[in-house]
This record gives structure tokens, sequence and C-alpha cells, in this order.
């Protein structure tokens, strides 16, 4: 895919649900960041049904990038909605983009070069250190969760054991060094065309929250390497879109992970977290959150689990039709 003056491409894929001025803010710093020795050929915006100003914001803005703006009339979710981007990036690597970051001059420059070297053609991923706004470096690299480690957070275990129940995050490296990692923080995730379109991108049945672990889960199983780098880094403000509805986040996180169960766990494996979510964590988070004397949280933990018994009845009735 490489251009005539033997430049590699680059087409950016940024899902936007109600980002407020955080898209305006990812996008100006995209624009200043340092483009030689690749092409940055288009960056598509997905925007999922957002009714917010974000996308209005962008076009007030005389932005010197190669913008595609993709309205959806409801939100598809985010899998569906990265699969629908990157359907029009015919690009040597593809960057999935959070809104809620900032690029900083070399957040590209150096993790497109570090994948054109010949010895790194195996490295399928790359991920780079996310930092806040006082220099503190976030621990975002995560192994990939075992089964174990599912029936754990559902039994609230790691809360009750923080220090005996390790978390599946690297908290033990300071991300302060470059390095071969399970998985990289989904927020910034460079991957090569090629690798995305040989396992058929995102799984769309994640609607968010997932996603992303069992795409780095497949490119594994099919031989490749996920790398982070600790030469360039990003600013990520976490949660800045999903935030806004706690109790739905919630509700799609528990419905990702008894996917997630069932599809690299096996039947028994995804009945039994299925199980755990339904009928044990709800008690060991209501528990949890009454400890911390939290009532905002105790009210969206149950309207998550009303969301979460009232889809799982649809479901019921709809297969006995």
């Amino acid at each position: 895919m490489h251009t005539n003056n033997n430049l590699i491409t680059l087409g950016v894929c940024i899902v936007n649900w109600n980002s407020g001025n955080l898209l305006l803010s990812c996008l100006l710093s995209m624009q200043n960041c340092d483009f030689s020795g690749f092409k940055l050929e288009r960056v598509v915006i997905v925007d999922n049904a957002s009714h917010d100003d974000s996308i209005l914001q962008i076009n007030s803005n005389q932005l010197n990038l190669p913008l595609l703006i993709i309205h959806n009339n409801e939100n598809l979710g985010f899998a569906k909605a990265c699969n629908m981007g990157a359907s029009f990036l015919d690009t040597d690597y593809i960057l999935f983009l959070n809104p809620d970051v900032e690029l900083k001059k070399k957040s590209l420059k150096i993790p497109l070069k570090f994948l054109e070297k010949p010895e790194n053609s195996n490295i399928a991923v790359v991920g780079v250190q996310t930092r806040k706004k006082n220099g503190y470096i976030n621990k975002t690299c995560t192994e990939l969760p075992s089964l174990f480690q599912f029936a754990v957070t559902s039994l609230g275990l790691d809360k009750i054991f923080p220090k005996k129940i390790r978390s599946h995050f690297l908290t033990n490296w300071g991300h302060n060094s470059t390095k071969e990692v399970p998985h990289v923080i989904g927020a910034f995730y460079l991957i090569r065309n090629n690798v995305f379109n040989l396992l058929n991108g995102f799984d769309e049945r994640f609607f968010v929250y997932l996603e992303d672990l069992d795409l780095s889960l497949r490119i594994k199983q099919a031989g490749y390497k996920l790398m982070f780098l600790s030469d360039t880094y990003i600013y990520h403000k976490e949660g800045g879109c999903s935030k806004q509805a706690k109790s739905k986040r919630l509700f799609y996180a528990l419905q990702s992970k008894k996917l997630y169960a069932f599809k690299h766990f096996g039947y028994c494996g995804g009945i039994l977290i299925s199980f755990l979510i339904l009928f044990i964590e709800p008690f060991s988070r209501l528990s949890y959150a009454l400890y911390r004397r939290s009532l905002s949280e105790i009210g969206f933990i149950f309207k998550a689990y009303y969301l979460l018994w009232y889809d799982l009845l649809h479901i019921t009735l709809k297969k006995r039709k």
C-alpha cells in the first residue's frame, strides 16, 4: 500500500459519542503532530448519533486534516463503528483513537517508524505511554483476562484482598520502558491494516468494552505480537465519553464480560461467569458501595442490573416465539 514516493500511509478512526469539546481538542492536537516520514491519508470520524455539539464544533473550525465524517442515525456500538470507519481506510496502518486523547508531536511518527523496521514485521499492534496532565504515567497495559480473574472480580475478592489478588493490569511495571505486552489500551491502538482485515476486525457482538481485548487475544493466537512504546506518549482523559451514563456503562461491561467468557472459556466457563454476574456480582457490588457509603453508586448498580435482567427476559421471550 506504499505510495509512489515510498511514504507509508496512516488512517485514523475515531468513534464519537457526545464527546463535547474533547473531539475538537483531539483533532487540534493531531494537527500539530510531526508527519514527516508518512502520509496521513484520512481521518474518519464515525458519529454514533451524538446529540451534543461535538460534530458542530469541528465543522465550525477550519482544520487542516483530511476529515471524513460518518453520521449514524443510532448508536451502533463501538466495535461496529470502528469496523465501519476502517472500511474507508485503505492504508498501511490504522490508528483507533479515542476522542478523549490528546496527541503529542511525535505520538504518530515514533510508533510508525518502529513498526516499519524489518525486524518488527511480526509486531501487529503498538501502543504508547499515556500520561495525566501532571505527568503521572498511567499503567494501562494488561494481561489477557482468565476465567479465574473474571470469577474473582464477580465475587468481589479483588476488593476484599487487593494485596493478595493481582490485578490484570500490569501494575508491577512502571510503563517507563518499551516491552512486549499481551494488550495495549484501546484508546490508542495502532494496527497493521492487513492484520486487522485478516482477523475480520472487531467482533461486533461486543457493543462496547472488551472488543479490544478480544482482538488482542486473536492477534496473539494468529502468531503476532503487541508492543508498548515508552519513548513517546499521549494524554488520555479516561472515560471522557462513557462516564456520562454510568448505569449503561456497567450494563454493557457485564454483557461484554459474558460474551467474552462464552467465546474464550467455552460453554461451561460462560455458564459459570453468567451465573456469577447475574446472582453473585450484584450483591458484591452493592456491598462494596455500601461500605463506601456511595448512594449514587448504589443507584446506578440497580439501574444496570435492571437493564441486564430486562435484556435477558427480552431475549428469552423472543426465543420462545
